[in-house]
């Protein structure tokens, strides 16, 4: 049984064309929210036969605007706000940790210190 949302994290400067490296992470969800990089009609109908929904707003240079729901699209915020919380830890924005689960828990703890603190 799962517990939550899924989520994924794509690299910051994927470009529209490296965007279907992102498709094959978005298994199982039922919204996809990304930005304007994103927006290709190639992307937004891999992401539909897969059963999700694409929140991606249209490039300004579109002849047609794009229609998405744009309540969901302002959400996007709060993710990109807490990674940009969690990287004000050194420790987390360096990764001096080599091994995965060091990691994990060092990010277990920052989360911890900033969220619940």
């Amino acid at each position: 049984m799962k517990l939550g949302l899924p989520s994924s994290r794509t690299c910051r400067r994927t470009s529209p064309e490296r965007g279907g490296s992102m498709i094959g992470e978005t298994i199982g969800m039922k919204r996809v929210i990304a930005d304007r990089g994103y927006d290709a009609n190639r992307i937004r109908a891999a992401l539909r036969e897969q059963g999700a929904i694409p929140v991606i707003p249209g490039r300004r240079n579109r002849k047609r605007p794009i229609q998405y729901d744009e309540r969901r699209y302002k959400d996007r915020w709060r993710v990109e706000a807490m990674f940009c919380r969690l990287k004000d830890f050194r420790r987390i924005a360096t990764r001096y940790d080599k091994l995965a689960r060091n990691f994990l828990s060092a990010v277990s703890l920052a989360a911890a210190i900033a969220f619940w603190l």
